[in-house]
């Protein structure tokens, strides 16, 4: 059945950058409605993989597979058009521009009137509100400007901005840096609503106590190799946290 073939599979992945390989013969592969853990320390190659899946530069040796069909993304516009929707941890939002704005942020609604096409401003007031009253986010109007947000709804907008544009796979890049404790468990609980609603998603991070909670699997890297592939049952947070600390992984 499709539903237990892997939405995205990447095989064999290898990167370099002049003299310097960021990755050797990576394989990872997400499964439907799934929360992927990638785990590493800094250098590790995370950034780079998830920059390949998105579509910002290409491999130099390997396979994307996209519901088991080959796939190349020459831009992140490509890899948008196929379902799959990145969240950044600092550049998601864009402080001086409003709410609205940066909801529909290079997807704006249009009406015409004759032959001119001008920017459906009521629609994207009205759509803005009503996905981020569903994420539980409360402003007086969508033409505030994101400044006056906190973290966490910065993230839950951005996360309720993929949704809402049909996200199959989201990657989250540390998503939870700098965050409350209360605005952690926000974010997790959307991030577990967006699995409910059929999406994928990979959480990259180096903080095993952020992804733990809502993981399923963990992929390890180091140095542009994976080192660990397991189920979220296999290990406690702690062993784990061992694992990337000592660059011992388990595969």
């Amino acid at each position: 059945m499709q539903r237990d073939l892997p939405l995205v599979r990447m095989a064999n992945i290898s990167k370099w950058f002049g003299a310097v390989q960021a990755l050797n013969n990576v394989s990872i592969e997400v499964r439907h409605k799934e929360v992927l853990g990638l785990l590493g320390d800094n250098g590790a190659g995370k950034s780079t993989l998830i920059k390949i899946l998105a579509g910002v530069f290409p491999p130099d040796e390997g396979e994307i597979y996209f519901n088991e069909e080959p796939v190349k993304f020459s831009s992140p516009k490509e890899a948008r058009a196929r379902g799959i929707e990145t969240v950044h941890q600092e550049l998601s939002l864009v402080n001086i521009m409003t709410i609205s704005r940066n909801f529909f942020l290079g997807r704006e609604p249009t009406r015409r009137i004759g032959s001119i096409s001008l920017l459906d401003k009521k629609k994207m007031d009205e759509e803005c509100s009503r996905v981020i009253g569903e994420v539980g986010i409360r402003v007086r109007s969508p033409n505030e400007y994101v400044s006056i947000l906190s973290g966490g709804e910065r993230q839950a907008i951005s996360i309720g901005r993929a949704m809402y544009f049909g996200a199959k796979l989201l990657i989250l890049d540390e998503p939870m840096t700098a965050l409350s404790v209360k605005e952690t468990r926000k974010v997790i609980e959307h991030i577990e609503e967006a699995r409910e609603s059929g999406a994928s998603v990979i959480f990259i991070t180096h903080n095993v106590y952020h992804v733990y909670p809502v993981a399923d699997r963990f992929v390890m890297l180091n140095k542009g190799v994976k080192t660990g592939e397991f189920g979220k049952e296999e290990h406690e947070a702690e062993e784990i946290i061992e694992m990337v600390a000592s660059s011992e992984g388990v595969l």
